[in-house]
């Protein structure tokens, strides 16, 4: 209208529409990559909550039973062999992610370069 050359107000107005939509939308998403110390942390705590879980089911079991040091041992060793089984598996599909992501970024990649 008073913005000097209009040929096709229609065509000004989607380009003007598109720019906008293009300012609105994020950058490129980040991917949520764990750091070192993130992973590091939870595997620690995990191992040391399966631990302190049989140390404290076995304490309560020599309590109630009077046999001090004997559930408390057995029923600790389960729990460190519950922590390292359960952080071998948080550290698996971490894995699996990262390599997931890694494949997802080939195909990508691939797909572009043939099309």
């Amino acid at each position: 209208m008073g913005e000097g050359k209009t040929e096709n107000p229609l065509e000004s107005l989607e380009a003007k529409i598109a720019a906008a939509k293009k300012s609105a939308e994020p950058a490129e998403q980040v991917q949520n990559k764990f750091s070192a110390a993130e992973v590091g942390w939870r595997m620690i705590i995990e191992l040391t909550a399966g631990v302190f879980i049989g140390f404290g089911v076995g304490y309560g079991l020599d309590f109630l039973f009077d046999t001090k040091p004997v559930f408390i041992l057995i029923l600790t060793l389960f729990g460190f062999a519950a922590g390292v089984k359960t952080m071998m598996r948080s550290a698996r599909e971490l894995q699996d992610k990262e390599l997931y992501a890694q494949f997802s970024k080939e195909e990508d990649d691939s797909d572009g370069e043939q099309r």
